[in-house]
């Protein structure tokens, strides 16, 4: 056994003894309800395997408190481990049932509006970089606080039991060695973003192979296999898996196997590639394989409009700082994305014939966005849809809210020939027209009126680069007897 190894002085199963009576000293102490993070990989699974023989060996008088499983799912988690963790939890959730314990596995997901393909297909947010990373506060850490925040209003307080452990990394071991520090009482570190919610580690001076060795000698409580789940991880390259993460100071799942198949965070998804190459049934996640490297250009400007999403140009070193996805695009991705899940269905093996790479309330929410908040009133989203699936969208007309028909929005396209930029600041405007139409009081109307004209008022982006330019450096605008260049210069001001 390695020096590094936690069993080194007394073994495997007096180690683990140690840790379980520890454990019942801590759940009887007091009445604050434990959280159990299980992302469905080794060291969660090994910690929540500690949680449930500790809880089983208290007298059921003394289960007087209840043990919160939960893991969160991104929705664009990688299928294999997400079909796993969701068996996983109906697995314990009966198991618990018939043990008559109190524990109780909850399966947490982002709001419709914060969801991936949402912000990337719906509002233009570009694929994740490590400078924007924007995936991980909506995806994970939100769902998991949410929850977190409401047990400790019920209750006061919240103890977060996680399968972090300082071998991990030198990032991980410093920041745990920081918090010890800081522990309240005995193992229970305190947590900076959510307040009167103490982390306790249990394993957190396992190494991989300690956690390893558990998990081959000790059975599985709620009757799942750890064998398939180490034949699982030999499918895949990485060590790691995807951790809770309940706030920015716990690393994403970077190059992790766990992790998200659209990520890109990391130059390549090994995890992925692997499981594809080792095992011919996981061919079917070709199709992901491609839309996530498609996601990941080392230059998508070409795909990026050249305003913010504010409509403003921001410049650095003279070049405009790209903004979302253009309208193109965003159709782009919604087509390669309903294409892998439609081919998917149909050649995939039986487990995946129902796949769900985007929600049907996803679809709704971005068609929202597109036609409302964008003011792309083509509503282009159910023929992509009819198109790639063979099917029809299954929501509502819009016609009797669209100030346009697609005859008059073809006229449109005719009078405005090659100017795309004023083909959109006049559906903008005749949009912002109607949605205010109907109103009693129409406060906002010429805040939103002026905010298309800020957005679209410039022959092309060249002359919008040009006017960011000359504002940035201070020149003065150039005024015409033109009523209607003084009436924009007037807006630019």
């Amino acid at each position: 056994m390695s020096r590094e190894s936690a069993f080194a002085g007394q073994g495997l199963k007096a180690s683990v003894n140690d840790v379980v009576n520890e454990m019942k000293a801590l759940y009887l102490a007091d009445t604050i309800p434990w959280v159990v993070g299980y992302s469905g990989g080794k060291d969660s699974t090994a910690v929540l395997q500690l949680v449930w023989r500790a809880v089983s060996e208290v007298e059921p008088s003394q289960r007087h408190k209840p043990v919160h499983v939960i893991s969160t799912d991104t929705l664009v988690e990688n299928p294999v481990v997400a079909r796993w963790v969701s068996t996983s939890l109906e697995r314990m959730e009966q198991a618990a049932r018939d043990q008559a314990l109190p524990i109780e596995p909850h399966r947490l997901t982002p709001e419709v509006a914060n969801t991936f393909w949402v912000n990337l297909i719906g509002r233009g947010y570009p694929a994740p970089r490590p400078k924007f990373r924007w995936c991980t506060e909506r995806l994970k850490i939100k769902p998991s606080n949410a929850f977190i925040r409401r047990v400790v209003r019920e209750n006061g307080e919240a103890i977060l039991v996680l399968g972090t452990r300082k071998a991990e990394s030198s990032g991980r071991r410093h920041r745990m060695e920081a918090l010890e520090g800081e522990r309240v009482r005995e193992r229970l570190s305190p947590n900076d973003s959510l307040p009167n919610s103490l982390v306790y580690s249990p394993v957190e001076d396992w190494s991989n192979d300690d956690v390893w060795m558990f998990l081959m000698q000790v059975p599985n409580p709620w009757g799942y296999d750890n064998k398939d789940l180490m034949t699982m991880y030999r499918g895949a390259s990485a060590d790691n898996e995807c951790p809770l993460v309940v706030d920015t100071s716990t690393p994403s799942c970077g190059s992790s196997r766990f992790g998200c198949w659209t990520c890109t965070l990391v130059d390549k998804d090994k995890s992925m590639s692997a499981m594809i190459q080792n095992d011919d049934e996981k061919e079917w996640m070709i199709p992901l394989l491609e839309l996530r490297n498609a996601l990941d250009l080392t230059d998508d400007r070409p795909l990026r409009d050249f305003r913010r999403m504010n409509g403003q140009v921001q410049l650095f070193h003279d070049r405009p700082i790209p903004g979302p996805y253009t309208e193109l695009a965003r159709h782009d991705w919604l087509t390669k994305l309903l294409e892998a899940q439609t081919w998917i269905r149909a050649n995939g093996p039986d487990y995946v014939r129902d796949i769900e790479l985007i929600s049907m309330e996803e679809l709704h929410e971005i068609r929202r966005i597109w036609v409302f908040d964008k003011h792309e009133i083509e509503d282009a989203l159910p023929g992509i849809f009819h198109r790639t699936t063979g099917s029809v969208f299954p929501g509502a007309s819009l016609d009797d809210v669209l100030v346009l028909r697609a005859d008059d929005l073809n006229v449109l396209r005719e009078v405005c020939g090659e100017d795309r930029l004023r083909y959109e600041l006049t559906r903008e405007l005749l949009n912002v027209e109607r949605q205010f139409r109907t109103m009693t009081r129409r406060s906002g109307l010429f805040g939103a009126l002026e905010s298309a004209f800020r957005r679209g008022y410039f022959d092309d982006a060249d002359d919008a680069i040009d006017y960011a330019r000359r504002r940035r450096d201070g020149m003065p605008e150039e005024f015409e007897s033109d009523e209607s260049v003084v009436h924009v210069d007037f807006r630019r001001s």
